[in-house]
């Protein structure tokens, strides 16, 4: 069993630059892909970076220029930076470690997920 913990979330301003990381319990970390994905208020769930086993990284077009997405294969973590924070940027991000795959693909709930950690960017 795959539990993932969260951290890094908060209220920021804009312009300002996070950090979210995950941690991965279990054997399965680096055997499939990880990622974040975002949910805003009202809205579905969107990737918003995933790397895979090989260390490719996708990005959606609205974080292609401000975010980076590593891990630490030691720590059994992977990290989510997002710089110059757009109110916009505001919303519940999950990490997630896809049960199958090592690449980026879409993403169903018998994946694994976090609980999500809670992002406000303030303008």
């Amino acid at each position: 069993q795959v539990q993932l913990v969260e951290s890094g979330g908060g209220l920021v301003q804009a312009g300002e630059s996070m950090t979210l990381s995950c941690t991965s319990s279990g054997s399965r970390f680096g055997t499939n892909a990880m990622g974040w994905y975002r949910q805003a208020q009202g809205q579905e769930r969107e990737m918003v970076a995933v790397i895979s086993t090989g260390g490719t990284t996708n990005y959606a077009d609205f974080v292609k220029d401000r975010a980076t997405i590593y891990r630490d294969v030691a720590k059994k973590t992977v990290y989510l930076r997002i710089n110059s924070l757009k109110p916009e940027d505001t919303g519940v991000y999950y990490c997630i470690q896809y049960k199958y795959g090592t690449t980026y693909s879409k993403a169903s709930a018998n994946d694994y997920w976090g609980q999500g950690t809670q992002v406000t960017v303030s303008s």
